[in-house]
């Protein structure tokens, strides 16, 4: 069973939980819930395997090209939501993250898909493995702000029509702590991971800390958007709406960055 094949499985099940997922928050069944949970475990039981198997065959890490990290990427965020849902049993919630982590891997799925067994010197460094585990755990916790952040918006317009308060509402004030929880999760994991990592990997690789490459510059922006996220909610205050649409900023730059050099070229195009 090679890996292309274990990702295939995992695509429909994850599009399959979503639609559990979309149907248990119409109805309000909690089976169709349950069911949602035990068809996205099982895509991720799959991709977890997908990876495994390429690693094996590959004789390294799934770190090395956009594929990988892309699949990588959905995988965390997979990881995240069934965390969460030991504790958190919204089926909305469940739409938007999944929502995400399909995204991740219907984009990965248009991307070439070849591994490669002999890897250039620049890939050849544990610091690329501190640098890419790190920041990719930080960016699906981003990811899943984002769902909040997303979901507070709708819930706010909803909310606001009726003519309630937006500081009573109860769903508005969990989904704010939850996207800012996971902000503070993945903040700290993309500051070491993506910046000084990142760093200290471009030292070895390419022999210059800094090189103004366009995955660089982006990934600074980025941690710079969060940052002001942080700074504003700690020193100015803020919550709800602001937040939320910081939040949303952030991860829309995490993803231009991640697919920049596509477009930009640098020394991240591998």
């Amino acid at each position: 069973m090679n890996d292309v094949f274990l990702f295939w499985v995992a695509f429909w099940a994850y599009l399959l939980g979503i639609i559990l997922n979309i149907l248990a928050t119409i109805n309000k069944r909690n089976g169709l819930w349950v069911s949602a949970r035990a068809v996205m475990a099982i895509g991720f039981v799959a991709q977890t395997a997908a990876l495994i198997v390429r690693s094996i065959g590959t004789r390294h890490l799934p770190f090395t090209d956009l594929f990988e990290y892309m699949s990588l990427f959905g995988w965390a965020t997979v990881l995240l939501y069934l965390i969460m849902t030991f504790r958190l049993r919204w089926a909305a919630m469940g739409t938007m993250i999944g929502g995400v982590a399909f995204a991740m891997i219907v984009g990965a799925s248009l991307l070439p898909k070849e591994g490669q067994t002999q890897l250039v010197p620049a890939l050849q460094s544990y610091w690329l493995h501190i640098h890419v585990t790190l920041a990719v755990f930080g960016e699906a916790a981003f990811a899943v702000a984002f769902a909040t952040s997303i979901m507070y918006l709708f819930i706010r317009k909803r909310v606001l029509r009726r003519g309630d308060s937006e500081t009573s509402s109860e769903p508005l004030s969990r989904l704010d702590s939850l996207s800012y929880n996971f902000i503070k999760l993945g903040y700290p994991l993309f500051t070491i991971g993506a910046l000084f990592a990142g760093a200290i990997w471009a030292q070895r690789a390419w022999g210059s800390f800094w090189s103004w490459d366009p995955k660089e510059v982006g990934s600074l922006v980025v941690w710079l958007v969060y940052s002001a996220y942080l700074h504003t909610r700690f020193v100015k205050g803020w919550r709800g709406r602001g937040s939320a649409i910081l939040s949303i900023i952030g991860f829309s730059l995490v993803v231009f960055t991640m697919l920049g050099n596509l477009f930009l070229g640098g020394l991240h195009a591998y």
